[in-house]
Formats: structure tokens, C-alpha cells, sequence
């Protein structure tokens, strides 16, 4: 390897044009870099509705100049609520407001997925040293002793001086790495967005809140300044546990709900039936480097979305490897090395406490009395499960 001082004038290439290889993008141009950004689809685009951000995520996302264009189509709630899905009473609450953004240092903000990703991607189109390149997928990267070079289906090569994948969750470039695949978690969402006039059924305009029960959960919150309402309704699937290939289908979702309170029932009816996402996350893993090649986002840790952290995750490590090229500017594989030992343990467990809340929130029986009970019991106040999450850190410090 040398001492990875060589192809210095070479950019640093990002595969995968989604939220956390844009944030990454515009993180490294910011701190002087060249960049070269190849993505698989011929636009730039993400699939979904509602994004939410925790100040982990925002606090980055104000230091890369976003806030203001996040301020004009973000919702920013006044609470998160958790009710049971069975009869609609409430558990507990968290207070968003100020007393939240003073503790933080940034405000928990909720938006539409390609909002935010149209903001990145303005952001790096806006300037010189970020090129942009759709259509581009990726066969193969090759790491050498002075640079990476990424092999594209089209024939196209590119040559950089580091290479960050950001390739989702069935990524090309992990599999450089690990042999692993994802982990189907049997169960499946539905989501999707109405106008707010026409939702039959929504919460508070001002609240994030999530209705759970056994095996289900139902979420609802205000997307682009309140005049698009977001639905999602998660269960676990039957007919997956009995090997059926239609499994999770429509029909499973109005059973499945069916025990629900009146509210999600009344609700129902608009949430989008057209297209139904299997939820799936990989066992952490602690080595994300080969050389000057190394992994971000879903790539490196794709997780459950119980602790709504997949992007902010992403958004964390962006932050991470900017900063990791600012206090080793001139040595690609020690500034790799010091965001992999950082990032490995900080989202290891993220990821292993998001399958902890899917199960808490799903679970039956006399653990879902005692779990409702114990919520009931919480304080309002208390942010001692959340302050590890949400609260200020070093972004290369190495712990969990």
C-alpha cells in the first residue's frame, strides 16, 4: 500500500447518488475535495414518502447551509406520540419543541425523501468540484497501491484516490468486503401520501405519532408544510413464515389491521396499496475497509426503521468521513481507518437497538401489558434513552 500518499490529484469517487452519497459528496467538496459521484439510475431520485431527521441528522444538515431550504418543505412536529394500535390510547410522549432544540442543538424535522435528496443534489450541483453521473452502474472496484478504480457495466472506468460506497442495501461494492446478505425480518410496510384535506383519519398536524400493537404498527405525520400527510402501516407477514411467494400482499394487510382502533381503520382506505416494501437489515459488521475502498449508509449498515435512523445514519457518516479527510488530508487509508473505527461501533448499535424497539413494539401477551404500563410510567422529561442517539459527540469518536 505504501503510505497512501499516492494519486493525490485524483478525485474521490462516491457510488450511489441517494441521500448519504450526496451528503457525502457535499461534505468532502466542502472540505476542498474533487468528487465524482456514480449513480445506477438515469436520474437522481428516492423511492418513498416521509423522511424523519433527529438533530443527529439536522445538526449536519445545518452545517452543510441546507436548514433554510429543509425550513421551506419540512414539517418540524412539536411531539412524538406512541398510542396502542388495539384502542388508541396513549402511552407516552416526547416534547419536540424548545427545551428539545435547546438540548440538541437542532430541531427533529420530518419531509418528504426526495425533498430532501433534490436539496443534496442542488447543493452539489452548485458546485465545480462535485461531478454528477447517472446511469452509471457499477461491475467491480479495484484497489491498487496508489488509487481505485471503478468499472462500470458501460465500460466507463474511473480513477480516484478513495472510493466510498454508498450503494444501498444490496450493494455492489460490499460485496468486496462480505459475503453476507440481508436478513428478511418477515415483515413488510405499506406507505405512501394523501393531501392533508382529503385524509380520512390523521392525528395532529403538529405530532409524529406511531400507533403499535402485536405485530403491527401504524405510523402518521405531516409532510411539505403540512399539506401532504404520510401513512405507513407495517405487520408481520403469515404467509412469509409459510414459504408463500405472494407473501405480504394486500389482502394479508387489511386482516392483519383489522383488530386495529377505529382511527387506523378509518384511515385504511387511503393508504397506497400500489407497492409493498419487505423490510430486511444485515448483521453489523466490523470491517468496512479494503485498502482505499470503504462503505456507507445502508451499504455499510442497513437497519431496521424502528428507530427511524437510516438516513440520519447516513447523514452521521458523511459528517464522519468529511471529517476524517480533514485531520488526515494527505493519507487516504489512515483517514479510512480512523471513520471505519469511529462508524463500525456507533452503528452497530443502532442497528441492533433498532430490531430491540421493532420487538418491544410488536410484542403480545403479558410483555405487551407490561411494556404499556412501563411506558405510561415514563416521564416526559426523561431523555435517557435517546440522549446516546440524538446528543452532540465527536463524529470520529469511537464509541457506541
Amino acid at each position: 500500500m505504501g503510505n497512501g500518499n499516492g494519486g493525490s490529484k485524483d478525485p474521490i469517487l462516491v457510488v450511489g447518488g441517494g441521500i448519504g452519497g450526496l451528503a457525502a459528496a457535499l461534505r468532502l467538496s466542502r472540505s476542498g475535495h474533487e468528487i465524482v459521484v456514480l449513480e445506477k439510475a438515469e436520474q437522481f431520485v428516492e423511492i418513498g414518502a416521509g423522511l424523519q431527521l433527529a438533530p443527529n441528522a439536522t445538526r449536519v444538515l445545518g452545517s452543510l447551509g441546507l436548514m433554510d431550504k429543509i425550513r421551506d418543505v419540512g414539517v418540524f412536529p412539536n411531539r412524538l406520540r406512541l398510542k396502542t394500535a388495539l384502542t388508541d390510547e396513549n402511552l407516552t410522549h416526547l416534547d419536540l419543541g424548545k427545551g428539545f432544540i435547546e438540548r440538541y442543538g437542532a430541531p427533529y424535522v420530518v419531509m418528504h425523501r426526495n425533498d430532501l435528496l433534490s436539496i443534496l443534489l442542488q447543493g452539489c450541483t452548485e458546485r465545480p468540484s462535485i461531478e454528477l453521473l447517472p446511469g452509471k452502474e457499477i461491475k467491480d472496484v479495484l484497489d491498487g497501491p496508489d488509487g481505485v478504480t471503478a468499472v462500470c457495466a458501460d465500460g466507463t472506468t474511473y480513477r480516484g484516490r478513495a472510493l466510498i460506497g454508498a450503494d444501498g442495501l444490496w450493494s455492489t461494492v460490499r460485496k468486496k468486503l462480505s459475503d453476507d446478505v440481508p436478513v428478511n425480518s418477515g415483515y413488510v410496510s405499506y406507505r405512501g401520501t394523501v393531501p392533508t384535506d382529503r385524509a380520512t383519519a390523521h392525528a395532529p398536524l403538529d405530532e409524529v405519532v406511531a400507533w403499535i400493537g402485536p405485530g403491527l404498527h401504524y405510523v402518521q405525520y405531516p409532510l411539505r408544510s403540512g399539506n401532504l400527510y404520510n401513512q405507513v402501516a407495517v405487520f408481520r407477514s403469515d404467509q412469509y413464515l409459510q414459504g408463500k411467494q405472494d407473501w405480504g400482499n394486500s389482502q394479508e394487510l387489511e386482516e392483519k389491521l383489522s383488530v386495529t382502533c377505529d382511527h387506523i381503520r378509518t384511515a385504511m382506505p387511503l393508504l397506497g396499496r400500489d407497492h409493498r416494501w419487505p423490510m430486511y437489515d444485515r448483521e453489523p459488521i466490523d470491517r468496512w475497509n479494503l485498502g482505499r475502498i470503504t462503505l456507507l449508509g445502508d451499504a455499510a449498515h442497513p437497519m431496521l426503521q424502528y428507530l427511524a435512523q437510516g438516513a440520519c445514519q447516513a447523514i452521521e457518516d458523511a459528517e464522519a468521513i468529511g471529517v476524517a479527510f480533514d485531520r488526515e488530508p494527505k493519507n487516504v487509508v489512515e483517514a479510512l481507518t480512523m471513520y471505519q473505527s469511529a462508524r463500525t461501533v456507533r452503528t452497530a448499535r443502532v442497528q441492533r437497538n433498532a430490531r430491540l424497539w421493532g420487538d418491544m413494539w410488536h410484542i403480545d401477551g403479558a410483555g405487551r401489558l407490561m411494556r404499556d404500563e412501563l411506558f405510561k410510567m415514563r416521564d416526559p422529561d426523561d431523555h435517557s434513552h435517546i440522549e446516546w442517539l440524538y446528543g452532540k459527540r465527536d463524529p470520529l469518536e469511537v464509541k457506541p
